[in-house]
């Protein structure tokens, strides 16, 4: 355990900084004088003073990370954060047990959006703010934010980044130095998490709610300030805007720096995810549109074309807010936006799910299958838009799917075992790996995840934290030879 220090003292140090920002919402409950602010004031002496500690007994020792020091800092940051996360939601919700305050606290950080809680619009602002503040420093990854710090200590962060950032193109940088990429990457989703909070404000939220949702939309999370989330507002503009910048959170945070820093939209016309991105969310909110239509002759093209079009976009980039109970609608649909749930969002956003890259290159690898069997002699690379991807990043996306479906009906087969029922348990699975947030029957829009034995929701956090740092960084910890040194 002593070669594995340098992760513990740069752990020790994120505990700090968690612990800090938590001064934020105790900072809104003091302003705003609610009863909250003691729950928040023991929940910063002990995370301070935890990772403090560890800090402490460990900052002697080698300050090297090397890429096992990365794949562990990673996984452990994603585990102990939400222990200390959820500190606030158990002093101050005494219907909470521990374990459901630490799903509470990984949806949050996971920007899942599953949620054990009810009466959310009773809830002090502060709390709600810190839930859906959990979706915002996790859907970018606290671990990039901290990476461009590090440097600063000693302590270098490219492994680090490579593990939390683990898409098929990862090797290549924006910049030439990690911490200005991850700096470059914050700056841009700031601006747009302002632009979203100012846009909701604008269109008629209150300015609280608009800060709340703004968190819940730039880290695609799924947490809302209201029961019904946005259903609450009955407000065609609020519908819009989160539609728009939910949008805008799905596509790779790279392109929009890449963006903004030359003053041109160019980089977004030259991303090769784009146009599969679009062309997928519109083909499906024309079907669905039309199989409601002709299925329900009662149906409202208007107001089918409105709730459609906010759950394709909101489920498909693993958002998560509703405005409609969508499984009332025909299995078909239940199921197809499951679907988009698991591939839609681009690499590089803060979205789950496998991501479009790798979808394209599955379909790009199949179609050169079925080309090799028809001409065994072609030569017949697959591409991403210009650049030729390598046999490595091949036998990566076909590992990384493999195992992205092992992981699905395992944990399905667990659920079931453990009690749930087979659309509950694995559409409930499916949410929590793509971090969706709302699934289906029991899991569903309009019911939330406190039904669930409190040993299935130790295993729909275990797949909320597998997805969101998709499956390799922690499976890579998991095995015996990671230990074997």
């Amino acid at each position: 355990m002593k070669s594995f220090y340098p992760a513990f003292n740069a752990l020790g140090l994120i505990i700090v900084i968690f612990g800090v920002l938590m001064g934020f919402p105790l900072a809104i409950s003091h302003v705003l004088g609610e009863d909250a602010s003691g729950a928040f004031d023991r929940a910063i002496l002990i995370t301070v003073a935890a990772g403090a500690a560890l800090w402490f007994l460990t900052r002697g020792r080698r300050r090297d990370l090397r890429p096992s020091d990365g794949f562990l800092l990673v996984a452990l940051t994603w585990i102990v954060l939400p222990i200390f996360g959820a500190i606030p939601l158990y002093n101050y919700l005494p219907e909470l047990s521990a374990t459901m305050a630490f799903f509470e606290a990984v949806s949050g950080l996971t920007a899942t959006g599953a949620t054990v809680l009810y009466r959310i619009d009773d809830l002090p602002v502060s709390i709600n703010l810190w839930r859906t503040f959990m979706h915002w420093i996790g859907g970018m990854g606290v671990i990039v934010l901290v990476v461009a710090i590090l440097p600063l200590l000693g302590i270098g962060g490219r492994q680090l980044f490579k593990a939390e950032v683990p898409t098929p193109m990862k090797e290549s940088s924006l910049t030439p130095r990690i911490a200005e990429t991850a700096k470059g990457l914050w700056m841009s989703y700031v601006l747009l998490t302002v632009a979203c909070g100012v846009s909701l404000w604008a269109v008629g939220m209150p300015a609280w709610d608009a800060l709340i949702h703004a968190f819940t939309v730039a880290g695609l999370g799924g947490f809302s300030s209201k029961d019904a989330s946005i259903g609450h507002f009955q407000s065609l503009p609020i519908e819009l805007v989160v539609i728009g910048f939910a949008l805008l959170a799905g596509l790779n945070y790279a392109t929009h720096y890449l963006a903004l820093v030359r003053r041109s939209p160019r980089p977004y016309f030259s991303d090769p995810e784009i146009p599969f991105y679009f062309l997928v969310l519109a083909a499906s909110v024309v079907m669905m549109t039309g199989y409601l239509m002709y299925f329900d002759s009662t149906a409202d093209l208007g107001t089918t074309l409105r709730h459609v079009s906010f759950h394709v976009v909101s489920i498909s980039t693993s958002l998560g807010l509703t405005t409609h109970d969508y499984t009332m609608w025909p299995g078909f649909l239940q199921m197809w936006l499951l679907f988009l749930g698991s591939f839609v969002a681009c690499s590089g956003s803060t979205g789950g799910g496998i991501k479009m890259m790798r979808a394209i290159i599955l379909y790009k690898q199949a179609y050169r299958e079925i080309v090799r069997s028809l001409h065994p002699n072609a030569v017949y690379p697959v591409r991403l838009g210009h650049q030729r991807v390598s046999e490595n990043i091949l036998h990566a996306v076909l590992g990384f799917s493999f195992m992205y479906m092992v992981s699905i009906v395992s944990l399905t087969l667990l659920m079931t075992a453990l009690g749930s029922d087979l659309v509950t348990g694995f559409s409930a699975v499916v949410a929590c790996i793509n971090n969706t947030g709302p699934g289906l029957a029991l899991v569903g829009p309009a019911t939330n995840y406190a039904g669930m034995s409190e040993i299935q929701m130790w295993v729909l956090s275990f797949a909320m934290v597998l997805g969101r740092l998709e499956i390799f960084t922690l499976l890579v910890v998991l095995t015996p030879v990671f230990w074997r040194r």
